[in-house]
């Protein structure tokens, strides 16, 4: 009797030694409105089958779905990396991921197709540049996660700087302490020039799961929220084509110039079309020859067979778009090939050129960019930093119809400000368009 007390004894123990546990928990966004994309990390393989469990009520997680598995191998050590997507969303949703071997704890999220833009605005985080050390935003982040203060967060590039560091484990240690936002909320990204792990990105494209992940791998998407279109671009297949080729330029090119063709037909569904990337056209910082180096001039404007993106932004019509690299906050006038357009009492209304903000400067261990004292003609906001005062900050943004008919949506762009450990939020823009098929001249 005793040796089977003992026997269980130590079968108890080793079950609760050999438990899995699942880490990194994270959410994305696809095409399908009432579909969500989680992905999540082990450190060791499993013997089971990994699942996300979903349903209406915490106490009753009533679906399953199998993951997908990748043995994702980095400087010899293994991260076991889980996709799948729940589907056939309604409102509120509860779950938990992991198999057998350990479960998470149950997270939730609301179903994009659950948003109604006729009864409330889409909110928006954005911002881009933020690491382990130094992330002055996270806890904030977090804490306005937890509140309910956005719908969609946008990762303009520059995560955890870097995710390879340490063979990846101040990835790990960024992604663990992210989980109390990305489990609850999307979280999008966009690919840096420190995602570049020197292995073709390769920490980027397995820790996540954009849009058309088995085509694109992360680098260039799209996806429609509420009465915005979404565009995705990576300004890294520019920055390193002399390691990895023009290819990827062009493929990248026609793909968004078919995207935002459609995107353009779509405007009484989606009268917004915002993109997002990593390095900027502009800028006005003066410790840092970028603003003015044949990078930007690159990417806008294109070099040898590559294209530029510039052109395709205003021709179809791209109303905003957002930056990060430089570790600061700066907003322009709507501008296209250095031409200012500002004629109008409100050159933001029905703007005649894409409008674009830099909102780099959540936090990471290299500090701030500096403005120079002649900002670019068309900088219409910036924040001077001068030591000792740092200023750390993040970028909110609300698209709210007006309910009117013809309706007008409105955009309103503020940035949170963190000095001494507390935000403070500044209104810096509004926005609007009409209804109608070309907000563009």
């Amino acid at each position: 009797m005793w040796s089977c007390l003992v026997g269980l004894l130590a079968l108890g123990l080793f079950s609760r030694a050999a438990q899995i546990p699942p880490e990194q928990v994270h959410l994305s966004l696809n095409h399908e409105p009432d579909q969500m994309v989680v992905t999540w990390v082990t450190f060791k393989p499993l013997q089971t089958t990994p699942q996300a469990r979903f349903g209406d009520s915490p106490d009753y997680l009533t679906n399953s779905v199998d993951a997908s598995t990748t043995d994702f191998v980095f400087n010899g050590t293994h991260r076991f990396i889980y996709r799948t997507t729940m589907t056939h969303l309604k409102g509120k949703t509860y779950y938990k991921v992991g198999s057998k071997e350990g479960w998470s704890q149950t997270f939730n999220f609301q179903s994009r197709n659950s948003l109604s833009v006729s009864q409330r605005p889409l909110k928006i985080c954005v911002f881009g540049d933020l690491g382990v050390i130094n992330g002055q935003s996270m806890p904030h982040l977090v804490n306005a996660a937890q509140n309910n203060e956005f719908d969609l967060v946008i990762h303009l590039g520059d995560i955890a700087y870097d995710l390879h560091s340490e063979d990846g484990e101040r990835g790990d240690k960024y992604m663990r302490d992210l989980e109390p936002l990305a489990a609850y909320i999307p979280y999008m990204v966009i690919a840096g020039n420190h995602e570049d792990d020197r292995k073709n990105f390769s920490h980027y494209v397995n820790r996540f799961t954009m849009p058309d992940y088995d085509q694109f791998q992360n680098h260039f998407y799209s996806f429609d929220y509420g009465p915005i279109h979404f565009v995705g671009v990576s300004t890294e297949f520019y920055g390193y084509y002399y390691d990895y080729g023009m290819e990827s330029v062009e493929t990248q090119y026609n793909w968004l110039n078919e995207d935002l063709k459609k995107a353009d037909r779509r405007r009484d569904s989606t009268p917004w079309i915002i993109s997002y990337q990593h390095r900027p056209f502009y800028c006005s910082n003066e410790n840092s020859k970028e603003c003015s180096a044949f990078e930007n001039r690159l990417i806008r404007k294109g070099f040898l067979t590559m294209p530029g993106l510039e052109d395709l932004y205003t021709s179809h019509g791209v109303d905003l778009g957002f930056w990060g690299h430089e570790h600061s906050y700066e907003r322009f006038l709507p501008v296209s090939n250095r031409v200012i357009y500002n004629d109008t009492a409100n050159p933001y209304d029905n703007a005649a050129a894409p409008i674009y903000v830099i909102s780099g400067s959540a936090g990471c261990h290299s500090g701030h960019a500096w403005f120079d004292k002649k900002p670019v003609p068309f900088s219409a906001k910036h924040f001077f930093r001068r030591r000792p005062i740092h200023v750390f900050d993040y970028t909110c943004a609300t698209a709210t119809p007006s309910g009117k008919a013809p309706p007008t949506h409105r955009f309103a762009v503020k940035c949170v400000a963190i000095l001494g450990g507390f935000a403070a939020s500044l209104q810096l823009l509004r926005v609007a368009v009409a209804h109608s098929s070309s907000f563009y001249s």
